[in-house]
């Protein structure tokens, strides 16, 4: 996608969402609560899952503090276990959603740690738990224009590189630029693969890719580096936003009447740390479709998971 120019975007050009059903995946903090607020301040229902009933409960309790009106239902998700996934998806399938953000994530754990299905925990929490989340809840989401998914990446997915013969990390780990830049372009592939194969049986539903730039959330407090803490100091607050502006790509590929099928948006400052939201860049790998092909299978594979018709797309 080639940049360019979009008209402004703030909260105040978020659209009424009255009579809508989102669910927000990590909306207890971070990027995902600025998030949730701003939607359930224009009348969205939310379903804010979290790790444990307390998270969800604290994140509904800070919404309602803002927005005493706001309807926010708490559940329980961890992206990391598939047991979890498969559970939260059976309860929250049965009704009709209107938007799907896929924004939980895990960044730069120090060490290597397995999940208990034995997949990398950054891999499984940042891909594929939302990759088998999607396909679980698709058939819920509405067919109709308006209706979105939106996966979370991260400017990360610059240094990104897909090893499809270390996707586990097992021959090596890299914590941020390794680990976490391959999940992240992942999902950068994801959502561009998945709209092309909306869009290959005329659903009108879009999937549309955001990144926070270099917003500060409590992800940063994993990633224990000498030098990541040198430069974080050093530049934070020249080239960071808070996680309130992080939200705004997010926000605007869930709403905005001009986000495109496909699309990928993330500030508009110096290497996409900070700013405005616009379009982002994406790396020429997230654009190889032989390389989406092969993610998905093996996300399939994997998972457990089939996204049913839109699995059989060549």
């Amino acid at each position: 996608m080639t940049k360019q120019k979009l008209p402004a975007f703030t909260t105040s050009n978020i659209p009424n969402q009255t009579g809508k059903r989102v669910i927000i995946t990590g909306a207890n903090s971070g990027i995902g609560w600025n998030t949730a607020l701003e939607l359930a301040r224009k009348g969205a229902e939310i379903v804010l899952p979290a790790r444990t009933a307390a998270k969800a409960e604290d994140g509904i309790a800070r919404i309602r503090a803002q927005v005493p009106t706001a309807i926010l239902i708490p559940a329980i998700l961890d992206l990391a276990s598939l047991a979890s996934v498969r559970a939260f998806a059976a309860e929250f399938v049965k009704a009709p959603i209107d938007l799907l953000i896929n924004n939980a994530g895990v960044m730069a754990l120090p060490t290597r740690e397995l999940t208990p299905d034995g997949f990398e925990r950054q891999f499984a929490t940042n891909f594929l738990g939302p990759f088998a989340l999607t396909a679980l809840l698709l058939p819920a989401i509405k067919p109709q224009p308006g209706s979105r998914i939106v996966t979370v990446a991260s400017s990360a997915a610059n240094q990104g590189k897909i090893e499809f013969d270390n996707l586990q990390s097992e021959r090596r780990y890299v914590p941020m630029f390794g680990t976490y830049s391959q999940s992240k372009l992942a999902d950068l592939i994801f959502a561009i693969e998945l709209q092309r194969r909306l869009t290959a049986v005329g659903s009108p539903i879009l999937s549309t890719a955001a990144h926070p730039g270099y917003a500060i959330t409590n992800l940063q407090a994993n990633y224990t580096s000498l030098p990541f803490k040198i430069v974080s100091t050093l530049l934070g607050t020249v080239l960071s936003q808070d996680s309130a502006a992080g939200a705004l790509p997010t926000l605007l590929a869930a709403v905005a009447p001009y986000a495109t099928p496909g699309g990928y948006y993330g500030p508009d400052g110096l290497f996409e740390l900070k700013g405005k939201p616009t379009t982002a860049s994406i790396p020429k790998t997230a654009k190889d479709i032989a390389v989406a092909k092969r993610l998905w299978s093996e996300a399939e594979r994997l998972t457990g998971v089939s996204f049913g018709p839109l699995s059989n797309i060549l």
